[in-house]
């Protein structure tokens, strides 16, 4: 199939595909002599691989890991790479959630705020080492 077709197909832009061709996390097919590259069903798939991949929160140098991992078919390596990944969205999950609470704090104490005290958010932001 034509790039226009493939990027069709698995719901991208050429341009999407073109850059994942400069990553090296899509094969370039050869252009025949006066014609137009054409993509095996193979790479729709991989497209798949990797957009799937990109909803589970893996950067695109992940996703090349791991389709280094998959050609190898190492699953205890696999499996590793993922609990990694786990523990550092993990991570990321309490700092988010820390900022939420702090976020909420400084919201409600400026609805409890007389309209002409100063605004607590913008006096969190400009206090070095606020407890945000």
């Amino acid at each position: 199939m034509t790039i226009g077709r493939l990027a069709s197909a698995a719901g991208v832009n050429v341009e999407t595909i073109r850059y994942y061709q400069r990553r090296g996390l899509l094969p370039e097919p050869p252009r025949p002599p006066g014609g137009q590259r054409r993509y095996p069903l193979a790479v729709l798939e991989r497209l798949g691989f990797i957009r799937r991949a990109q909803q589970l929160g893996f950067s695109l140098e992940e996703v090349r890991r791991l389709l280094e991992l998959s050609a190898r078919q190492s699953r205890d390596e696999v499996r590793g790479f993922a609990e990694r990944k786990l523990e550092v969205t993990e991570t990321r999950i309490a700092e988010l959630q820390r900022i939420r609470e702090r976020l909420a704090a400084l919201i409600a104490e400026s609805r409890r705020r007389e309209p002409q005290a100063p605004c607590p958010i913008i006096e969190a932001l400009r206090v070095p080492d606020s407890g945000m």
